[in-house]
């Protein structure tokens, strides 16, 4: 498998020489069959080598933790870079683990188990059935209140035994470490609203989750940061193509967010059922209405569908509405929905603090608003359960507050 990978000698040479040549080789096969491309099986072939390696220095066994922080030191791409790049990173040690447990070469101490486990899965559930939380919200509390439990001490073994010490110790840390008041405020109202729901079950004391402290914010304190029109129309142009697959399928997820003011999620759970083609219209599943809604189909972003349809989108039997390019076939994701915005507007020279999806979800509020529609029909149209998530977009309204400044107050005085 190695020479059909690589062309020179001495390469294909260095793969099958190195340690576990044999195990390596069949897994490539595997991966081949699996429906991987060529330049990823390449990918997969140097992270095999490098873990490889790294496992035969160990001794033949390793610790997924283990894995994970040798792995930083033997992908660094120079001398003067710390760290790897992430997605580098994330390959090297996803296809190394699945290679080391076919092995048997992981250990078991590598799955430690997470402490206050079924409490957290208790939680998660009750996010979901009762509060009805989008997947999103709930994925990132549960990360939330892992980093939480990895700060307490090992002494601590139940939920009761936890202080507020503690609480305002991890919070704190947390602010050390560069995070702003809203992200604190945020992280603070997801401990409160677990320790509420712990006291609740009788897992600990009902006044701990009132003793926590939150940074103050003030209402439409911050304004929300949007492209330029101008920018827009550049990144659409950029993904403007009749024979690329990956430039269409972006374009037509680029028209969605912008013109329907879309969150990322909304765009992952669209599929082919969604579209209704006889009365021109859209159904999108409104993840903090707990509905869905329907909206017209509009010309340029139908148009952009169809070309996505016909020319990019792949056959396979999943029903998402937009796939990735390569196999093997799977649903896109909301990460990297935002990863692709965040690369567009970049490569566009956005200036913002904040790039992905949700600010093309601002800009579609801002050209709402200087088209002077209500904010009303604004909160409507991006599924805003309060209007108070819509006010803030009064604060950028600069046509208006410009034909204040210009009144002339002469005659009143």
């Amino acid at each position: 498998m190695h020479d059909e990978l690589f062309r020179l000698p001495a390469v294909v040479a260095r793969y099958r020489e190195g340690p576990y040549a044999d195990s390596r080789e069949q897994f490539l096969k595997q991966a081949y069959a699996d429906g991987y491309s060529p330049s990823t099986l390449r990918c997969i072939a140097r992270a095999l080598l490098v873990v490889a390696q790294v496992v035969h220095r160990n001794g033949g066994s390793i610790s997924a933790e283990q894995l994970k922080n040798t792995l930083f030191w033997h992908i660094r791409p120079s001398l003067t870079r710390r760290r790897p790049p992430e997605r580098t990173a994330a390959i090297f040690f996803h296809f190394g683990e699945a290679w080391l447990r076919i092995i048997g070469a992981l250990t078991a101490a590598a799955e430690a188990p997470l402490q206050f486990a079924s409490e957290l899965t208790a939680f998660s559930e009750y996010m979901r059935a009762e509060r009805g939380l989008s997947p999103v919200t709930i994925a990132t509390r549960e990360q939330q209140l892992r980093w939480f439990f990895a700060s307490l001490s090992s002494q601590v073994q139940s939920l009761g035994e936890v202080t507020f010490g503690e609480i305002d110790a991890f919070l704190q840390s947390q602010a050390r470490r560069g995070w702003s008041r809203s992200s604190l405020h945020v992280l603070g109202s997801t401990l409160r609203g677990f320790f509420r729901y712990a006291a609740h079950r009788g897992w600990c004391r009902s006044y701990l989750a009132e003793d926590i402290d939150l940074p103050r914010l003030y209402t439409l304190e911050d304004i929300p940061r949007a492209p330029t029109t101008n920018e827009l129309d550049r990144a659409l142009e950029a993904t403007r193509s009749d024979d690329d697959p990956v430039k269409i399928r972006n374009h037509a997820i680029l028209l969605l967010l912008i013109h329907y003011g879309l969150r990322r999620g909304e765009v992952e759970q669209l599929t082919l059922d969604d579209l209704d083609w006889a009365a021109d219209r859209i159904h999108i599943t409104r993840s903090k209405l707990r509905r869905p809604q329907c909206y017209p189909l509009s010309v340029p972003v139908g148009e952009a569908i169809v070309r996505y349809l016909q020319r990019a989108r792949p056959r396979c039997s999943h029903r998402a509405l937009f796939i990735t390019v390569n196999p093997p076939f799977r649903p896109l994701s909301g990460d990297s929905i935002s990863v692709m915005v965040k690369r567009r507007l970049t490569n566009q020279g956005v200036k913002l603090k904040r790039l992905g999806a949700h600010c093309l979800r601002h800009a579609c509020a801002s050209q709402l608003l200087e088209a002077g529609f209500t904010l009303k029909q604004i909160a409507d149209h991006l599924g805003h359960r309060s209007m108070n998530s819509t006010r803030i977009y009064t604060k950028i309204d600069l046509h208006g507050l410009r034909e204040v400044a210009e009144f002339d107050l002469g005659a009143l005085l």
